[in-house]
């Protein structure tokens, strides 16, 4: 089993707050269709990442996410 340190906890955290913002951003999406299936695609990367234990990648993730939600939902502030 992988130690898990403070940094870890601290992505999760990042992770968790990435997640509530996207939820936020997309109640802007005027489609009801399009935000679910933003909420839905959202949720799925983040449940396909779940078991991820290096933080670097993790790191890395959280970036590409940011990238993601920035080009998806425009009306969304930097995190």
């Amino acid at each position: 089993m992988p130690d898990f340190g403070l940094k870890y906890f601290i992505l999760q955290q990042r992770v968790i707050h990435l997640y509530r913002h996207a939820i936020r951003a997309s109640r802007h999406i005027p489609d009801p269709r399009a935000r679910s299936e933003t909420v839905v695609w959202f949720r799925s990367e983040i449940e396909r990442n779940r078991w991820l234990t290096d933080v670097a990648v993790i790191e890395d993730k959280i970036a590409t996410a940011r990238r993601e939600i920035r080009q998806i939902l425009p009306t969304s502030q930097t995190l």
